[in-house]
């Protein structure tokens, strides 16, 4: 069984079709047009389902992952250094020994230094900051790197 469809035409190229109504059967043009524009569809989503196997997928993400978290831990491990430059010695000291990764915003030391670090960082939410892990490889790398200079120049103090 047919159904009735109402489509919509611009001005000029209604007066094309009224002119030409006669040549052509639109119906079945139409038909025709909207079958093969369907099934291109259909084509192109069966084709992203079997190329695409999910277990590519999952390896493919676990890769970006592994690289986003090391960025974030080498960007930890060049900020800690750059800390360490400039810090005071007995701050310096007191990060050598500072292991309270979840509450970084919160230690008395070092706290407001790691939240305007924090908030100068988009990855970094407000609100979960204590929760993400890019936070935590972050922290792990800014404590090598001030373990990283404390190696470096222990010996000549």
């Amino acid at each position: 069984m047919a159904k009735k469809v109402t489509i919509s035409v611009p001005d000029m190229l209604h007066e094309q079709l009224e002119k030409w109504r006669e040549s052509f059967n639109l119906s079945k043009m139409f038909q025709d047009a909207v079958s093969e524009a369907i099934q291109k569809k259909e084509d192109f989503q069966k084709r992203i389902r079997q190329d695409l196997d999910l277990g590519q997928i999952i390896e493919r993400l676990r890769r970006e992952k592994m690289q986003s978290e090391g960025n974030f831990l080498e960007t930890g491990k060049t900020d800690g250094i750059l800390w360490a430059k400039t810090a005071h010695y007995d701050n310096l000291k007191y990060a050598l020994h500072w292991n309270d990764l979840q509450n970084a915003t919160k230690d008395e030391v070092l706290g407001h230094y790691f939240a305007e670090k924090f908030n100068l960082n988009c990855f970094m939410e407000h609100d979960t900051y204590s929760q993400s892990e890019y936070v935590h490889n972050y922290l792990k790398g800014w404590k090598q790197g001030i373990e990283y200079f404390w190696a470096e120049i222990k010996e000549k103090l």
